[in-house]
């Protein structure tokens, strides 16, 4: 009988903001991560990466900066350095944890592109807030470039797009690596965007929603559930106000007419939802899971957290 297979999306609780949070936050992730293995389930793994890219590409402007001889680093290689770095700390622990349980199990990151439509709309409206404050000079420097800025407090920082998932590049890799029972890492904030071009892969000025990437990566790959670890112990209609309500499961009918009213806040848990949504599709096993990460396996035996599902 084949073990069942589970999809997670790690959000940014799971990973803190430095680098000395992200040990500390790794260590537990990898609690979480090994109580899934350890109940005998297959599991993926995806994260995000939002501070950690942004720090990569501040650290990589300023070097420019002070070294012009250098050349600017693209935001696709800012995000491959991000999933090596978040994946270096987070199989590690996760090997770690499971060797303390008595489990072995090969533990691996894959580094993992994503291919975007280079006609999709959000080329023509990016949103996506991206390294540090700039001055006037620095992004009229930037525009002239090709970039985009917009007005942030007293000073301008770059917006870049955030394009849809279309398809895994490494997908046949990861596959065969759950396949043979292994723990993988992939997908990484949303994965390095990148554009087909004949035989060519041509990274992307782009950001990928990690979420809809997760929801990609878990529909590929034919999981039984997508597991999406948050801040909060259920999806709540009416967040944040006196008329909060917790929900404890959600079909998908009632999704999408959740999110035709605008109730999910965008850039929060709107793309969360909307991930869930394109996963189960039609079908009327699969089931998607959004609880916190400290909260994983009591969601997992049905103490808590909302499920989403067709009917």
């Amino acid at each position: 009988m084949r073990k069942k297979r589970i999809v997670i999306a790690l959000g940014h609780e799971a990973l803190g903001t430095t680098l000395p949070d992200q040990k500390v936050a790794a260590k537990k992730t990898a609690k979480a991560v090994a109580d899934l293995i350890e109940a005998d389930c297959q599991v993926v793994i995806s994260h995000s990466n939002g501070p950690q890219v942004g720090m990569i590409h501040t650290a990589m402007s300023e070097f420019c900066r002070l070294h012009p001889e250098y050349t600017a680093t693209p935001m696709s290689v800012c995000s491959a350095m991000s999933q090596g770095y978040i994946g270096y700390d987070l199989q590690n622990e996760i090997r770690t944890e499971l060797l303390n349980r008595g489990i072995y199990k090969t533990v691996s990151t894959v580094l993992t592109q994503v291919c975007v439509d280079p006609y999709d709309d959000a080329f023509y409206h990016p949103t996506k807030v991206i390294g540090r404050v700039m001055s006037e000079d620095e992004a009229e420097a930037e525009e002239k470039k090709g970039n985009h800025v917009i007005k942030y407090g007293s000073g301008y920082r770059r917006i870049v797009a955030a394009p849809k998932p279309m398809d895994i590049v490494e997908m046949d890799a990861i596959r065969a690596l759950s396949d043979a029972d292994q723990v993988v890492i992939a997908c990484g904030g949303g994965g390095i965007p990148v554009l087909m071009q004949a035989n060519k892969l041509k990274g992307a000025s782009a950001v990928i929603e990690k979420d809809l990437a997760a929801g990609r990566l878990a529909k590929l790959l034919d999981a039984d559930m997508f597991v999406i670890l948050t801040g909060e112990d259920k999806v709540c209609l009416h967040y944040n106000t006196a008329q909060e309500t917790p929900l404890d499961v959600m079909t998908v009918e009632e999704a999408r007419a959740y999110i035709a009213d605008g109730e999910f806040e965008e850039g929060t848990i709107l793309p969360k939802i909307q991930a869930a949504v394109d996963f189960i599709g039609d079908s009327a096993v699969k089931k998607v899971l959004i609880t916190r990460l400290d909260k994983s396996k009591e969601a997992m035996a049905g103490a808590t957290g909302t499920i989403i599902k067709k009917g």
